[in-house]
């Protein structure tokens, strides 16, 4: 297969870094909107994941004419009945920063027991192109959130995602172990078929 462009439909530069390695391997060219001038700042506004994902990838496609891919993910607490949910970049107030996120979630989950504790990760990867949507899909993983940061590795909540099964955070797992289970990996697993599908026609 030639090498591609695919555009990620974002300026998150951690994103797009864990989103290249996990397509490592495909001869595929990265570009993040940072790469064109012009690109708006797509509001976030939708009421899911799912939601803001196509919206992101459909408009960008629509301003670069070239296959994009539009991604939106973040944490859902049990305890606070799905909370942060679509809000989890910016829950601990403007600006936006993970450790004010972190934070925040500590603090409202002050005195809750382990047990109570459950969350997931979700993501949802949405891929488009100057015509429209041509797939969306969803992936998730589900932990326990822990009583204090830990670990080094990843960004956003990883430091307090618990993985019961290691008994440790995905900061702590690092980026190896993370990529195998993670909610963005198990997202771009399923689309993988059809990016390929796609680009195997140009």
């Amino acid at each position: 297969m030639l090498v591609k462009e695919l555009v990620i439909a974002t300026k998150n530069r951690k994103k797009l870094r864990e989103i290249r390695q996990l397509l490592k391997g495909y001869k595929i060219k990265l570009c993040c909107l940072e790469d064109f001038s012009k690109a708006p700042n797509v509001k976030e506004n939708g009421l899911t994941f799912k939601e803001n994902a196509v919206k992101k990838a459909v408009r960008l496609a629509r301003l670069t004419q070239k296959l994009t891919l539009g991604e939106d993910s973040g944490l859902e607490v049990k305890a606070l009945n799905g909370a942060p949910g679509i809000y989890s970049s910016r829950f601990g107030g403007w600006p936006k920063s993970d450790q004010r996120n972190n934070r925040k979630l500590l603090k409202l989950l002050k005195g809750v027991a382990f047990s109570k504790r459950k969350a997931a990760y979700k993501s949802a990867v949405a891929l488009a192109d100057k015509d429209g949507l041509i797939k969306v899909v969803e992936g998730g993983c589900h932990g326990v959130i822990g009583y204090e940061p830990r670990g080094n590795s990843g960004f956003g909540y990883d430091p307090l995602f618990v993985i019961p099964k290691y008994k440790k955070t995905f900061a702590e797992l690092g980026e190896k172990v993370k990529h195998t289970m993670s909610h963005r990996a198990r997202a771009l697993e399923k689309i993988k078929k059809t990016l390929v599908f796609y680009l195997s026609r140009q």
